[in-house]
């Protein structure tokens, strides 16, 4: 596609970049539990997208692309702080961005978050675009730049050790009402 040539900045790529700010903002949120941060990092990634669009040799993986580069910039940022978010730390900023007054779904909602907020890094990485982005395997395999077996070993553990910190938390609430997490392969 002419589109994406060396140094051309179409309006069409720049269109696409916009739409998936959300989403990006979304998954850098997931992975870094600042919203400050999250927006730092997406800010970059839109940044290295457009001084970079003539690396993207096919338009089909634009996406993949795009959350690769964010991974990077995660990744990186991390690497010049030198420290991972703390558990303690995601646990009370996720319970400053959810309402007082929610019931029994935000206390779920709750304990998701601070499951998926406990989990190691490349756990959460991977399991955050898997199952909450959709992604393919192959997608985050070329994302995180891993082998897709990585990919599907990291998934796993992720799930499993969310469903422990789960059901440790409380959140099994019999067969007939459990809300059940959605799979994506």
């Amino acid at each position: 596609m002419a589109l994406f040539h060396i140094g051309q900045r179409s309006s069409e790529f720049r269109a696409r970049l916009e739409q998936a700010q959300g989403r990006l903002y979304r998954m850098a949120c997931a992975w870094c539990h600042d919203p400050t941060l999250a927006a730092d990092l997406v800010q970059e990634t839109s940044s290295k997208a457009l001084e970079r669009a003539g690396q993207l040799r096919d338009p089909a993986l634009f996406e993949s692309w795009l959350f690769r580069i964010l991974a990077n910039c995660c990744r990186d940022h991390f690497r010049r702080q030198r420290e991972l978010p703390d558990a303690d730390i995601a646990q009370r900023q996720i319970q400053e961005w959810t309402p007082q007054d929610e019931q029994e779904r935000s206390e779920i909602v709750n304990a998701v978050r601070a499951g998926i907020a406990s989990l190691p890094l490349d756990h959460r990485c991977v399991l955050t675009l898997v199952d909450l982005e959709g992604f393919s395997y192959d997608q985050v395999a070329r994302i995180l730049d891993i082998p897709i077996g990585t990919v599907m070993s990291r998934l796993s553990r992720a799930r499993k050790k969310l469903k422990t910190r789960l059901q440790a938390l409380g959140c099994d609430h019999g067969a007939g009402s459990r809300p059940t997490l959605r799979r994506v392969k």
